[in-house]
């Protein structure tokens, strides 16, 4: 059996590589987006899962996994882009957002391993629409962290978010892995 860590780092070699190869095409066109647009592609694409789910069938191809990755990846652009000092330049060398990426990458991976450990892999006993809920609720949370400029009195940050809708969208790729693999 897989390990949820063996999982984690061969499905964030395949984000990685896809972040890698649109970036050597687009650049780092992504760091125009504000905050509030980044938080609102991820909404997009959760809803499309979330609609997906909801009527059992699908009219445009894209596999529903692509959606998935599209949320890791995007949410990994975020977080570069909440570290990112004041005045940083919006086109980055290529290996220079790799290295950001790989950053808040391995933050991720060594919260999900503290995570996961504390909870027992939880997540295993979870359906993936709740997988699919809860990342709606961290992206409405940080729409409502955003319209409060940020501030929060007792409630973990917008970073925190986006690290817990990376590792839901994991658990949700992994979730699709295996049931694949029992057909």
């Amino acid at each position: 059996m897989t390990t949820t860590l063996e999982y984690f780092d061969v499905i964030t070699t395949e984000c990685r590589e896809l972040f890698a190869a649109k970036t050597r095409d687009y650049g780092t066109a992504w760091r125009i987006l504000r905050p509030a647009s980044l938080t609102d592609q991820l909404y997009i694409k959760a809803k499309r899962i979330r609609s997906i789910e909801e009527k059992g069938e699908q009219k445009v191809a894209d596999d529903i996994v692509d959606d998935y990755t599209g949320l890791i990846n995007y949410s990994l652009m975020a977080l570069v882009q909440l570290h990112l000092p004041e005045g940083a330049p919006l086109e980055l060398a290529p290996e220079a957002a790799l290295a950001l990426y790989d950053q808040e990458l391995e933050a991720v991976r060594a919260l999900l391993a503290a995570k996961n450990h504390d909870y027992g892999e939880a997540w295993r006993d979870m359906r993936l629409g709740s997988i699919t809920d809860l990342i709606l609720q961290k992206l409405l949370r940080v729409r409502q962290i955003e319209d409060h400029a940020g501030q929060t009195l007792v409630s973990e940050g917008i970073a925190a978010n986006y690290q817990d809708i990376i590792n839901y969208a994991i658990f949700a790729r992994i979730k699709l892995i295996e049931k694949r693999s029992d057909l």
